[in-house]
Order: C-alpha cells, then structure tokens, then sequence
C-alpha cells in the first residue's frame, strides 16, 4: 500500500477509494507474542489537497495469539476503522489527531497499518472453555464452578444446621 505524491495529486479533489488485501506476516518479528496473522482486508477512501492526505481505513482480519492460560492458538478478530493524515508541507497543523510526516516523494501505509494492529493486541485472550485443547475443567479432587453455581449449593455439612431453624421452638408453643 505504497503511493508516490504524483500519483495522489491525480486525485486532488476527487474520490479515491481502495480496496486491498495485505500480507502482514512481519508484525510477527516485531510483536513475538503474536503467533501468525491472516491477510488484513482494508477498505477505505483517501482526501487528498495540496498539503495533506487523509486515509480513512477499515481494517478486518485476524490475528493468531496464544491464550493467556493454556497458551493454545486463539484466533482474536480485527475489525477496526481510523482516520490517519499525512502531512504533505512542513506546516504546524493544529488537531489533536496525530498526524504523519512524508518523508521522500512516498506514503507507505504499512508501518502505519503494524502499528494500529500492534495496538490492538489485547494484555490476555482467553481460549473458549468448552474447546478440547483448552484449560482441563476438573481434575482429581477439584473442579471449575461458576459463580452462580456456588451460590445455590449448599455444604453438606451445614445442611443440618439449616433444618435447625425450621423447627418449632416447643418453649414457645404456650
């Protein structure tokens, strides 16, 4: 997703849209966490004047991490839109986006599309529990519960002191 200026200056003032599939297996060596990644589907439009260019971008794919318990291969969704600008002239442009400088006669939105996906690598992903290769649910003398479960059951060993209650006081039948 390389374009030279002259190319984009066709455009001045008009549509440019662009619809590509990337290849973003380097993000691996940058981010060792991230195991693969699948070919990211951007879809967008370009605003292009004479002193900056603006993409905005969609872009879906999917990353492969390892789970944060069981470290089994979890294939975590991208789907996130953006607005990146390129400044064309050394200007101060005022915004509070942030904005990119064009080094050379060449925009690249590869390092700019790493970064967005470097960013959205979550701390933990979790594998689903109900899959194979996921974290054992029981084992010898212990077991996975949820929350709601623990609550409706109760100890075997105060289930008589709960009777205890629904007794008639004799003292009090007089």
């Amino acid at each position: 997703m390389k374009w030279t200026l002259s190319q984009l200056q066709k455009y001045r003032s008009k549509d440019f849209p662009f619809d590509e599939m990337v290849n973003v297996d380097e993000i691996k060596t940058i981010d060792p966490t991230i195991i693969g990644a699948s070919q990211m589907h951007i879809t967008g439009r370009a605003d292009i004047d004479s002193a900056k260019v603006t993409f905005h971008m969609k872009i879906k794919g999917h990353l492969i991490l390892p789970c944060s318990r069981t470290l089994v291969d979890v294939n975590f969704p991208i789907n996130v839109e953006t607005t990146e600008t390129f400044l064309l002239k050394d200007l101060d442009y005022e915004t509070e986006e942030e904005v990119h400088r064009v080094k050379g006669e060449v925009i690249d939105l590869m390092p700019v599309i790493q970064e967005i996906l470097l960013l959205e690598v979550p701390m933990q992903v979790f594998c689903d529990d109900h899959s194979e290769e996921g974290a054992p649910q029981s084992g010898k003398d212990w077991e996975v519960i949820q929350e709601q479960d623990k609550k409706e059951k109760i100890d075997p060993r105060l289930a008589g002191l709960a009777q205890f209650f629904d007794q008639n006081d004799p003292s009090s039948d007089s």
